[in-house]
């Protein structure tokens, strides 16, 4: 039995396949979700967007295919590595980090967040840049003063850290909290902020 040989692929090409393939699916309505990934002082981040603005950010503790998989079954199976649609997105987080932008202004798209939890995460972007507040104030600028924990769980369930910023919200008694990106990463960014 002979073998055949698989040819050889020039990464230039696929590269260039690869920006073919995303040009006609954007151009063909097909493309309902984008993603890329950057690198951040807190590790790589995973950013995906809907036509809307950015869905979701993972951070590097979460499994990236396990967060692409749960994007294709609740928004749309139609997506694609298409780093340019999040080209500002990325642009605001390098500026973030490296101490040139306090507040983002890329559009967000909330279908991932519900109810109370969505109330939570609009009035986030409202904390200003360098100061926290706590879960008690939260609740009581959202409307439950008595839905602390609910807050807590609509910041630990964000999907979209750093531009929704629930790394500002801490306990009461001023102690972190939990954070989706883990202790050191809100520790980081509470500190990158404070600088």
């Amino acid at each position: 039995m002979s073998v055949i040989p698989t040819p050889s692929v020039d990464p230039s090409e696929l590269s260039r396949l690869h920006a073919r393939l995303i040009a006609a699916a954007d151009r063909d309505g097909l493309l309902d979700l984008a993603y890329r990934s950057v690198d951040t002082p807190v590790g790589r981040l995973l950013l995906a967007a809907t036509d809307v603005g950015l869905v979701r950010v993972a951070y590097p503790s979460e499994d990236h295919d396990a967060v692409l998989a749960m994007l294709a079954q609740q928004v749309s199976p139609r997506i694609l590595e298409a780093p340019a649609r999040l080209d500002s997105a990325a642009r605001q987080l390098d500026e973030y980090f490296a101490h040139r932008r306090t507040r983002f202004d890329v559009p967000l798209d909330l279908r991932l967040s519900r109810g109370f939890r969505r109330t939570v995460l609009t009035r986030l972007p409202d904390i200003a840049y360098g100061t926290t507040v706590s879960y008690a104030e939260v609740a009581e600028a959202s409307g439950s003063p008595r839905a602390v924990r609910a807050v807590g769980t609509a910041c630990a369930t964000n999907p979209l850290p750093l531009f929704v910023p629930c790394h500002r919200v801490v306990r009461s008694d001023g102690s972190m909290g939990r954070y989706a990106g883990g202790a050191d990463t809100k520790r980081a960014l509470l500190t990158l902020e404070a600088a």
